[in-house]
């Protein structure tokens, strides 16, 4: 926790202080922290909470993009597919898209083209091409609609989106960053040269002082620079809303569906979390509470007319096991339809002479997310000078292994506990990697976790995640560092939060 300082003109408590614990946030803190700056980073709430959270689990280059002649978003994100396969191969994994034509949509021979430079933007390395399927031979054929006799089917990739923020922060914490969840900044001045910060931590008021001030906020960077920093934006901001709704399974394989809808967006239907189906997302102007974005009836009915065309077997609203909204801050071009505005990220940095300077962060993708780090250190470097960037090769916690590896490391897993099942193994190495040793331990079976609280959550795997991920409520574990909260009924939710004050109490006591 950062100290109150009585810092003078010259010295600071942190080099760099972050206001905004999502995706931008947290690998902003993990870059600065493993360049040497000390840094800060505060939310207001848990980490991921808000729009990074939210995704459609994607890490893409953004095919449809391409209409859009975004060919540097493309290639930069298409590029970093690879890039965090290697540094993350237990959190993002390779996935295969089946894209069939239709009826009065984009032209088969502008599909094939479109993937074919999709290909070559790529830069492929460990991710197949593209190439043409016989849908009435495959396994993927068998939830469409008997018309689509072929599709085309492509490489992109998959990734538990709230986690990737927890292992960037876990990752900026041990290169010596502090990271404080549940800690809103209230103010921040400008004062000889150096920012001052007012935080509210857990009901206790605290102050720190940052030579740079980042604001990477989100959807609420409007409000952190009306109410926090006092001032407006620099630069236009457009808040678009994409929502999604999962149901129980459509399919029973790995692959993903891109289906086109009657008014050219394009909707995926995505396997999840075991036993569901994601599909989404929508693009809508959002305007409302930030706190509790949702999806509207006409989105729902939306999403489920577009699979409808193509699944056999169709999707209606009362089947929903769950539905989310994510808001999105893009930086305004000016475009007329959301789904038109640029998802390109956007830097604004105010370095008034003799001032401490303000870098606000606009868009982005959480596939970009470690680039836009980079550029936002680029943009900082007459500030921060001589450091070089690093975090293309350097693996994400419990990543210590290659993609190749991963039926392995399974097996590996297995082999040392094999009391485990299939599906928790699996699971388990999905979300931690070889963290999982941390509270698998030497326990020699399952009653040795302690007792089961939902699903396959044991107490052991609560217990971590309270001493080392910043979860603080039943809320965090079951939908941020994981998506058991699918199935989780009320009193197993109310179980875990008594069992999370058990264990804050006692290491408060200790």
């Amino acid at each position: 926790m950062a100290k109150t300082s009585q810092a003078g003109p010259e010295t600071a408590d942190f080099d760099l202080a972050i206001i905004g614990g999502g995706i931008n946030g947290a690998g902003l803190a993990r870059d600065a922290a493993g360049r040497g700056l000390k840094v800060l980073l505060v939310e207001m709430n848990d980490l991921a909470a808000g729009t990074s959270s939210a995704s459609s689990k994607l890490i893409h280059g953004g095919l449809r993009y391409l209409e859009h002649r975004a060919f540097r978003l493309v290639r930069e994100a298409l590029s970093e597919r690879e890039v965090l396969l290697g540094i993350a191969p237990h959190v993002v994994r390779p996935m295969r898209f089946v894209l069939p034509p239709a009826l009065g949509q984009r032209s088969p021979l502008l599909l094939r083209f479109g993937l074919w430079l999709y290909d070559v933007l790529g830069a492929r390395k460990l991710l197949p091409p593209s190439r043409t399927i016989d849908l009435t031979h495959n396994v993927v054929g068998q939830p469409l609609k008997r018309a689509f006799r072929y599709a085309f089917e492509y490489s992109d990739c998959w990734v538990d989106d709230s986690r990737l923020v927890v292992l960037n922060a876990l990752d900026a914490a041990a290169r010596g960053a502090t990271i404080r969840t549940r800690t809103r900044c209230v103010r921040a001045d400008r004062r000889g040269g150096l920012w001052e910060l007012v935080l509210h931590d857990h009901g206790r008021r605290d102050t720190a002082t940052a030579k740079v001030l980042v604001n990477a906020a989100g959807p609420w960077i409007g409000e952190v620079a009306e109410n926090v920093l006092r001032k407006k934006l620099t630069a236009r901001l457009r808040l678009i809303k994409g929502s999604h709704i999962v149901v129980r399974k459509l399919f029973d394989h790995d692959s993903g569906y891109i289906f086109q809808a009657p008014d050219k967006r394009v909707v995926f239907a995505l396997p999840f979390a075991g036993e569901f189906t994601l599909i989404g997302t929508t693009d809508e102007n959002f305007v409302g509470d930030l706190n509790s974005p949702a999806p509207s009836a006409d989105e729902i009915l939306y999403l489920c007319d577009v699979v409808n065309r193509y699944f056999r077997h169709p999707v209606t609203p009362d089947e929903l096991a769950w539905s989310f909204s994510g808001v999105r801050a893009l930086y305004d071009d000016g475009k007329g339809r959301p789904e038109d505005v640029t998802r390109d990220y956007h830097l604004e940095l105010e370095a008034p002479r003799n001032e401490a300077p303000l870098l606000t962060i606009y868009g982005g993708k959480i596939t970009t997310y470690r680039r836009l780090a980079e550029a936002a250190m680029v943009k900082l470097g007459r500030i921060f000078p001589g450091h070089a960037p690093w975090t293309a090769r350097a693996k994400l916690p419990g990543g210590e292994f290659e993609q190749a590896n991963w039926k392995e490391v399974l097996a590996e897993m297995q082999t040392r506990w094999p009391f485990l099942p299939e599906a928790m193994a699996r699971r388990i190495l999905r979300a931690y990697g070889l963290r999982a040793e941390r509270f698998l331990g030497d326990a020699e079976s399952l009653e040795a976790l302690g007792p089961i609280l939902t699903g396959d959550l044991t107490a052991a795997e609560i217990r971590y995640l309270v001493e080392n991920e910043w979860a603080e409520s039943a809320e965090d574990i079951l939908w941020r560092r994981g998506k058991l909260g699918l199935t989780a009924t009320a009193d197993e939710r109310e179980a875990i939060d008594r069992l999370i004050g058990v264990l804050r109490q006692a290491a408060d006591q200790g």
